[in-house]
Parts: C-alpha cells; structure tokens; sequence
C-alpha cells in the first residue's frame, strides 16, 4: 500500500510544499490522475477567496463589494486554470518525477 500524507502534510503540499519520497506514487496520482485539474482549481480559489473577504466588511452597497472583488477572483480563477499544466508539470518535476507524466496521463 502505498504511503498517504497526513491531513497537514497535504495542507503544506497543496500550496508547494515537497512530500517524502515515499509518497511518489501518491503525488503522481494527485498530480495525474482523475480528478487533477478540479483539485488543482479547488486549491487555488482559496487563497484569493481569503485575501478578499475582508473587502466584504467594508460599508458599502452589494454592488460596490462585488464590484471589487469578483474582477480580481474571477482573474485568479482563470490563471490558475490557464496555469494548471504549467504548475502541475513544476510538481513533478519538484518530487523527482517526469512532467512528461501529463501529456502521457491525458492521451
């Protein structure tokens, strides 16, 4: 069976953190396999979501608060979508795999 990170170890490796060795095969299943990009998405919408919220406690109408944030998060949204492969081949490469591993997982 091979190893799985710890619920903090998967924090830390989700925003660039390197995993043990041990744990290649799980890397290159998250990284991958079924699933990779929605997980890749769902880690990077978090981050702005945190930055901009405070925004929301400002007193202003509905439409000046979303007039604020949704442009920046929506910009996030779609870089981090345009930069999946881009940032999941760096994920491999950085655990000592090949990011070929993406072209050769998608066909």
């Amino acid at each position: 069976m091979a190893a799985t990170p710890s619920f903090f170890q998967r924090v830390l490796y989700a925003y660039g953190r390197r995993l043990p060795d041990s744990m290649r095969d799980w890397v290159t299943a998250d990284l991958t396999g079924t699933g990779a990009v929605r997980r890749h998405m769902l880690r990077y919408a978090i981050p702005p979501a945190v930055i901009l919220a405070p925004l929301w406690l400002l007193p202003a109408s509905l439409y000046v608060h979303l007039e604020m944030t949704v442009p920046i998060y929506t910009w996030a949204l779609i870089m981090a979508f345009v930069l999946n492969k881009v940032w999941r081949r760096h994920r491999l490469s950085q655990h000592g795999l090949d990011p070929k591993l993406i072209d050769t997982m998608n066909r």
